[in-house]
């Protein structure tokens, strides 16, 4: 038995994937669907809530002040958070089918900007002005319970609102932006290979 191994052959025998510019495209497309498809989703969701609160003001007139701003601060909070994802629809719309990689990459590139933004600023102003309303809008209905009761209830949407911020949305983040990173990758990677 030799001790030559030669990795260069190795090397040369292993599998290369690579994906032609349709194939990307193509790729690119679904994943600019999908997202639209869930922020479609996630918007219908959120202005769901905002009727169902909007009901539960009407129907079951909270007497504190301090309800009726809570309700208003979650109003706003969420339809603020809903005016910026729309204005992502328009890099998520697919105009032309056959758009070239360039095409597909500044699309992107905006949309992952835009991304960035969100997830920063805008999420974090999202939590804290829905914190600040439920504890506003919680506040009517604590006064009327024990000390226990109020403290757990408190506790509890705390606890649900930063297992949110700190688990869940971090974890949904990092998902989406390896996804977009990788296409942005690939696109980047065929785009220098047709200017070559």
């Amino acid at each position: 038995m030799t001790d030559n191994i030669d990795f260069k052959q190795y090397w040369n025998k292993q599998k290369v994937e690579t994906q032609t510019p349709e194939e990307l495209i193509k790729k690119a497309n679904e994943f600019k669907r999908k997202t639209r498809f869930k922020l479609i989703i996630a918007n219908i969701a959120l202005l769901l809530s905002c009727m169902v609160i909007s009901f539960v003001w009407f129907y079951y007139q909270p007497e504190y002040l301090t309800t009726k701003i809570g309700i208003i601060i979650i109003i706003i909070a969420i339809l603020i958070y809903v005016a910026f994802q729309s204005s992502l629809t328009p890099l998520l719309l697919t105009r032309n089918i056959d758009a070239n990689a360039k095409e597909q990459l500044l699309q992107l590139l905006k949309l992952k900007e835009k991304q960035r933004f969100q997830k920063t600023t805008l999420l974090n102003g999202y939590f804290f002005l829905l914190s600040l309303g439920l504890g506003l809008y919680m506040y009517e209905y604590a006064v009327r319970m024990t000390l226990p009761w109020a403290i757990l209830s408190y506790g509890l949407v705390l606890f649900w609102i930063a297992l949110n911020a700190f688990y869940f949305r971090p974890k949904a983040i990092k998902k989406q932006e390896t996804r977009l990173n990788r296409l942005i990758a690939q696109l980047e990677d065929l785009k220098g290979q047709l200017t070559d």
